[in-house]
């Protein structure tokens, strides 16, 4: 017998996100592609709310 959940359970849509700024170990900081601190840029946080980082914990902001 199958759950009745699985009848109607879909897989979550994968959408492509394509992050504006790059990790930099050196500094570690998110920094733009003209070598500016992401965190700095108010416009790029307003657009995607955090600049937090793939290379440290999620639970907090890195930056």
């Amino acid at each position: 017998m199958q759950p009745f959940a699985l009848n109607y359970a879909r897989p979550a849509v994968q959408l492509e996100a394509v992050t504006p700024y790059a990790y930099d170990s050196g500094l570690q900081l998110n920094v733009l592609s003209d070598g500016r601190v992401a965190a700095r840029d108010h416009a790029l946080l307003r657009e995607v709310g955090t600049t937090t980082s793939t290379a440290g914990s999620k639970t907090h902001f890195d930056d």
